[in-house]
């Protein structure tokens, strides 16, 4: 069996980390890594101390979109991408020059967060139902965006 390429390597540690998100809505993760190396990740999951989805149910609110389609999204949590940011942050751990995994292209707030703080490279399973926002954001701030699947991730009641 040949070994995986880095990608496929952090994308499966991406897979793995999903497992602890505390949403059932949108079980994803999140990989940051330098020089083949691990920053930090993130988990869809309630802030530290704060009830989760799992265990009181979703906080859903009503978004409507520009061509009038009703999409529900949990305010309860905060998004993979959010808190792999967040631990570097609390930690001390710069993220310049690094490369960001996750199951989904992040969306709007998470691509202004990576633009912000250096990332260079975003590596996502799918494309966000939403991601027209991100892939401008990262084209004008210069971070590249692969992504290996070009499906969109769907979950419950979106």
């Amino acid at each position: 069996m040949a070994r995986p390429s880095w990608d496929d390597y952090f994308m499966g540690l991406v897979d793995q980390v999903a497992t602890r998100a505390t949403c059932d809505r949108g079980k994803s993760g999140c990989v940051v890594v330098r020089d083949k190396r691990i920053i930090c990740t993130g988990y869809v999951g309630s802030p530290s101390g704060l009830p989760h989805c799992d265990d009181v149910g979703h906080d859903l609110r009503q978004v409507i979109d520009e061509d009038g389609t009703a999409r529900h999204h949990c305010v309860r949590t905060v998004h993979a991408e959010q808190n792999a940011i967040c631990q570097a942050a609390r930690y001390g751990l710069s993220l310049a020059d690094t490369t960001l995994y996750c199951s989904m292209e992040p969306c709007r707030v998470c691509a202004l967060l990576i633009a912000s703080t250096g990332i260079t490279r975003v590596v996502a399973r799918r494309r966000y139902h939403a991601g027209q926002d991100t892939r401008r954001i990262l084209a004008q701030a210069g971070v590249e965006l692969i992504v290996l699947d070009d499906s969109v991730e769907g979950y419950d009641d979106q």
